[in-house]
């Protein structure tokens, strides 16, 4: 979908002096793409990954001043732009969840499909592993993760499979896990959903990387970030993530007087216009060119007025 992101961001980067935020940087995919749509525009681009910052760096090298790369994680945005000297931007894009490069090498235990070591962290500079997670957190604080993360309907069934297994000898590769969750599950969940270790797996790396806090945090800051006119484009890649951002984006749609007055006030009034009509979905060609995409979702918002205390 990114050409759909390139399309929602346009109208505000097309001026002189625009600077837009590339939230998730990756591999550098979207960020090459704004510098070569837009050759004016000034790029800050984060990640928490270090590995990303360094091949992505090469990739954006031609680009020289105009990218800005920063190890940070997405909701550092306004300490980021502080430290950058810059009040306010006309652009953000977020690509959530992980990275092909992430899911592609085999030893950062992101993908159930291959046997690695469970780590998952997307900066494995810090933080707890998804194996310490599943090895000392107490059963029902897992239960809690496999239900609120992964919508895991067979939760305890598969907690108390892990708590049994552990105390035998503690987990460090997805494979066993993936056989684990394989045994535990009765036989009518194992035939809907794909692979049944799936959701599991997406508990773990959300818990692992605090994502849903992060996002949380971010996608208010980012509003908060754009220039009256500024536009922000956010591709989710599960619902627990598209309701986030949806909440964010409606209430900035919605006005904030109490009910009955009958002229609202300018503090009352919206602060954002929603740019997509509930969530886009990717075309039929672009899933087919790449599977991944098929459960993105794509939301954007312009800023139109600024906050009034």
């Amino acid at each position: 979908m990114l050409q759909r992101c390139l399309d929602l961001l346009a109208p505000a980067l097309e001026g002189p002096d625009a600077v837009v935020v590339d939230c998730t940087l990756g591999l550098g995919g979207h960020s090459e793409a704004l510098l070569e749509r837009f050759p004016g525009v000034r790029l800050v681009a984060l990640d928490r990954d270090k590995e990303a910052l360094r091949l992505s760096g090469d990739r954006l090298a031609p680009h020289g001043e105009r990218a800005t790369l920063v190890h940070a994680v997405y909701d550092e945005l306004p300490e980021v732009l502080h430290k950058l000297g810059i009040a306010r931007v006309q652009g953000v894009l977020f690509d959530l969840g992980v990275s092909s490069m992430q899911l592609d090498e085999a030893d950062r235990g992101f993908a159930y499909a291959q046997d690695a070591p469970l780590d998952m962290r997307m900066d494995q500079t810090s933080g707890v592993s998804a194996a310490e997670v599943l090895n000392t957190y107490p059963p029902g604080e897992l239960v809690r993760i496999l239900r609120a993360y992964g919508e895991e309907k067979q939760a305890k069934r598969i907690v108390s499979a892990i708590v049994r297994e552990r105390e035998k000898e503690p987990f460090s590769t997805s494979a066993r896990l993936v056989e684990l969750i394989r045994d535990a599950l009765p036989q009518a969940a194992k035939r809907t959903g794909g692979n049944p270790a799936k959701r599991t797996f997406q508990a773990l790396r959300i818990e692992v990387n605090g994502e849903l806090a992060v996002l949380e945090r971010a996608i208010p800051a980012a509003v908060k970030a754009l220039d009256v006119g500024g536009r922000i484009a956010v591709l989710s890649y599960h619902s627990l993530e598209d309701r986030l951002v949806k909440q964010v984006f409606a209430a900035g749609a919605a006005t904030t007087a109490p009910p009955g007055l009958p002229v609202v006030p300018e503090r009352y009034q919206p602060r954002l216009k929603l740019l997509t009509r509930g969530a886009e979905l990717p075309t039929e060609e672009e899933i087919a060119e790449n599977r991944r995409a098929a459960p993105a979702r794509l939301r954007g918002a312009q800023r139109i007025r600024e906050d009034i205390e």
